[in-house]
């Protein structure tokens, strides 16, 4: 398929666009700008650049990234909008940029933090010493909707329960970075990280080269070699395939392109038989035995057998397989246990136990509602705080008390009382703000960042992320399925930029 070129018009300036006085971040902090108005150092050869371009060729440019889009078949499911629920993922056409020391400390949080859920996990479906000695209630894991109590005392390769996370970090108004929240269970959006960097590398070619940004183009083969590491010391060559509920599942684009960059055969349930605790697929050459299930599918839908038994998504006896050791599913079964948002509060105290380390990346201040006096708390404050729902992930379920209507915040209030247990709270963040192109002008819109990490026989961190977008002036809503957008994510090889704060 021929993609559709960027032509970068280095050699021509043009009007400027970009004027610092027109760029009015507010309170938080921005990605390109410090707090006296001059440019951060590593943004200033991107901001030169911006300067130079007209809302014409702005436009123009925008104009073909969302054709390449297109063309690519790069959507996303909305479900519930009120139009075509299939859409192009809005993508902003400015890097975010991120110096080598502040990426360093990222990398470094992560592995720690992956290394300590993953012990977590090991002891909670093994002897749960953590539970007893009081470090995390007990009834809290044990009855999480996500504990699984099948996988109690079953070998898992590594012990790596999560293989692929997906962690949210957001950068608050003293410019630190704190962990949002941990997606253990079938983290998505990697497809588009690696789809907005062939984008950016074709708007800004020129900007990209000189700066000196680490390649994320590997991710596929180090998720292939992750995957076989989990069956290598029985399989010297591992087959691997890729899980998919099927093409009306939200992240399908994603599900099919990662198959396709890793050379893995992509089925759906119905593809896959088991036979004597074997998994095998279907092919036009007869069945072909299945050694490594990376799945797309929730927990409740891998095996009618074992799980719901109204699922068509899964295999009947796929779980048996899974105890028997014939077969690995990674992300493991349960493992969103871990990243139950009434657990996340007490990650850094499993991080100290665990590793009797302090942790690199801070939680954000939470409140469980399930304790009297915290929802004594939030309930007096909901015009501050974010609820969130223990069960809900994607942006449903919760409320962002500084921008719901007092009924909003009343009626909120009530399911609080009447189910504590299902909710959290967290101040109200600012997230951090960069540039993106909105109706024709440069202006600020919050983000986050999404970091893929690995692990298997080696835990690897990918040098770069998704950065996902609040498209709407003032929303701190990031998420795809609620409106939200992304951009490419630029990690620095040198230390050009400034230090973290």
């Amino acid at each position: 398929m021929n993609k559709p070129k960027i032509q970068d018009a280095d050699a021509v300036p043009a009007p400027q666009l970009f004027p610092t006085a027109a760029y009015a971040p507010g309170r938080a902090y921005d990605e390109m700008f410090a707090a006296d108005g001059g440019v951060r150092p590593h943004y200033a050869a991107l901001h030169d650049r911006m300067a130079t371009l007209t809302s014409a060729e702005l436009a123009e440019r925008q104009r073909m990234l969302e054709q390449l889009f297109l063309l690519q078949g790069i959507t996303f499911t909305v479900y519930g909008a009120d139009a075509a629920t299939e859409r192009i993922i809005p993508t902003d056409l400015f890097p975010r940029i991120i110096p080598a020391k502040e990426w360093a400390q990222i990398e470094a949080g992560l592995t720690q933090r992956l290394t300590a859920l993953n012990l977590f996990l090991a002891d909670v479906y093994g002897d749960q010493k953590i539970l007893m000695d009081g470090v995390v209630p007990r009834e809290l894991v044990l009855g999480a909707p996500s504990y699984r109590r099948e996988m109690r005392g079953l070998f898992v390769p590594h012990k790596a329960y999560v293989n692929v996370c997906g962690s949210d970090l957001i950068r608050g108004e003293d410019g630190r970075f704190a962990v949002l929240e941990d997606n253990l269970r079938v983290p998505s959006g990697v497809s588009y990280m690696l789809a907005n960097r062939d984008a950016s590398k074709r708007t800004f070619p020129a900007t990209f080269k000189a700066a000196g940004v680490r390649p994320v183009e590997r991710y596929p083969d180090l998720l292939l070699a992750t995957l076989k590491s989990l069956a290598a010391d029985w399989r010297p060559s591992p087959q691997v395939v890729v899980l998919t509920p099927g093409v009306y599942n939200s992240a399908y684009y994603e599900h099919a392109y990662l198959a396709r960059l890793m050379g893995a055969p992509l089925v759906e349930g119905r593809d896959l038989v088991v036979h004597d605790n074997m998994v095998y697929m279907r092919t036009t050459t007869g069945l072909r035995r299945v050694d490594v299930i990376y799945r797309r599918v929730d927990d409740d839908f891998i095996d009618p057998l074992t799980f719901r038994r109204d699922s068509g998504l899964g295999a009947a006896g796929l779980f048996n397989a899974y105890r028997a050791g014939n077969v690995v599913i990674a992300n493991a079964p349960g493992a969103g246990v871990a990243d139950d948002k009434a657990v996340y509060a007490y990650v850094p105290d499993i991080i100290r136990y665990y590793l009797a380390e302090e942790p690199i990346l801070p939680n954000v201040e939470t409140y469980l509602c399930r304790e009297p006096a915290q929802l004594d708390h939030v309930l007096a404050n909901l015009d501050k705080l974010v609820v969130k729902a223990v069960g809900e992930s994607g942006g449903y379920g919760m409320l962002i008390g500084v921008h719901a209507s007092a009924a909003e915040r009343e009626a909120f209030a009530e399911r609080l009382r009447a189910a504590p247990d299902n909710y959290i709270a967290q101040p109200t963040v600012q997230l951090s703000t960069a540039p993106c192109l909105t109706g024709g002008r440069i202006e600020p819109r919050h983000v986050d960042l999404r970091p893929f990490i690995l692990c298997g026989e080696h835990t690897v961190v990918t040098p770069g992320a998704l950065t996902r977008v609040a498209l709407r002036r003032g929303s701190l809503v990031v998420n795809s399925s609620q409106g939200g957008g992304s951009k490419d994510t630029w990690v620095l090889h040198d230390d050009g930029g400034e230090p973290p704060p």
